[in-house]
């Protein structure tokens, strides 16, 4: 059996999303909108949680609340969910960076991951204080990693370099996984990818079609081959999964049916004049803005990137189908799907019901109780619950 056939056959990793910008049903309207609130975002985490998702990513941006804050929050509601969370380059130094790190290491109990985000939108960078140009972002990043690697450690470091010095900087207080916790990074660009393959260990994708995603994979594993260096990879998207495809092509539809084409330009302007993100381009070239081209592969849809930045396209359809679509990007080499859906609550929960079963996941916890009776939803009949009704 080869990899690729032993990649296709294996149980993903299946994350989830915490939508600290905001919820809701429709892209684009406030209509039956949610606001970022804690209660919420709980409510999502306990739900993944107890559905059998193996973790959940939190954003990053001047939109968003802050990530590591309610990671910390979200953390003592869980026993078991692991959280993605941002490390900002450039926004935070990097011993500081570290200490927190540690901190909420050992306040999870070992179930922190971290998401390196250099950034692509330098109007958002400048009012953080950031003003390098693309490529030297990347650079300041991989100094910013080199100290970071190294205190968490437990070295002593002296650095100096072109954007950070420090002299003597320690951590006291280490991390529960050692050496650290795990780097993920998304970079679609030459100086990303150079990053990724040099500091970091599981590097991420948008939800392009596949052909695109195994051409990236391919040149991604190549470099940090060359590195002496072996990479896994993940893939992030939107899922909307029903029962059949014609109701999943029909929930596409409505979710962006409060979309209008002023909306939609205005997006798409930011997106490809005001950032310099290499894969926010690339999503945005998928459809270019128009309504009639947003099927940009079988199953793959690329409605949300009308109007939302970053992961732009969602798979629709079947269980079945979807299924299939994911076995295609696993044979590429995706360990790792990051997924979302709107709400986020309930597809959640659609998702992992209907989806898990068909990928080898399963829904329910090894802690929870066996059924001892029938009930409505089982078709079985019991003297007990005749009684109780």
């Amino acid at each position: 059996m080869n990899d690729a056939v032993k990649r296709q056959e294996a149980p993903p990793h299946f994350f989830w999303f915490i939508p600290t910008h905001g919820d809701g049903a429709y892209l684009g309207s406030e209509t039956r909108q949610r606001p970022p609130d804690f209660n919420y975002f709980r409510n999502v985490a306990t739900s993944v949680e107890h559905l059998g998702y193996e973790g959940v990513l939190l954003p990053t941006g001047q939109a968003c609340e802050d990530s590591w804050i309610t990671a910390t929050g979200l953390a003592t509601a869980t026993s078991r969910l692991k959280f993605l969370v941002a490390l900002r380059p450039g926004v935070v130094q990097p011993t500081y960076a570290a200490r927190q790190t540690a901190a909420l290491d050992r306040l999870s109990n070992g179930r922190l991951l971290l998401n390196v985000v250099v950034g692509g939108n330098p109007t958002e960078l400048a009012g953080d204080g950031l003003f390098l140009s693309h490529d030297e972002r990347y650079e300041q990043a991989g100094e910013f990693l080199h100290i970071w690697q190294s205190l968490l450690a437990g070295e002593t470091v002296d650095f100096t370099g072109k954007h950070y010095t420090v002299k003597g900087a320690r951590l006291d207080f280490p991390p529960v996984q050692q050496p650290r916790p795990p780097l993920y990074f998304g970079g679609s660009s030459e100086a990303g990818q150079a990053l990724a393959t040099d500091q970091t260990e599981l590097y991420l994708t948008w939800g392009e079609p596949v052909e695109q995603v195994a051409e990236k994979i391919a040149c991604v594993r190549a470099q940090a081959a060359a590195r002496g260096r072996t990479m896994r990879f993940g893939i992030r998207l939107h899922f909307i999964v029903r029962e059949t495809d014609a109701e999943a092509r029909a929930a596409a539809e409505h979710l962006i049916s409060h979309v209008t084409d002023e909306q939609i330009a205005r997006a798409q302007q930011r997106f490809t004049q005001e950032m310099d993100s290499v894969g926010q381009r690339r999503m945005s070239a998928l459809h270019g803005g128009d309504r009639e081209r947003l099927w940009v592969g079988p199953n793959l849809w690329a409605g949300i990137g009308l109007v939302r930045g970053g992961a732009g396209t969602a798979l629709v359809g079947d269980a079945d189908s979807v299924a299939q679509r994911i076995r295609e990007y696993q044979a590429a080499g995706i360990d790792t799907i990051i997924g979302s859906g709107y709400p986020h609550l309930e597809e959640a929960y659609r998702t992992a019901e209907l989806l898990f079963p068909r990928l080898g996941l399963s829904t329910r916890r090894p802690d929870a109780p066996p059924r001892a009776y029938g009930n409505e939803f089982s078709g079985l009949t019991t003297t007990r619950l005749q009684s109780a009704s």
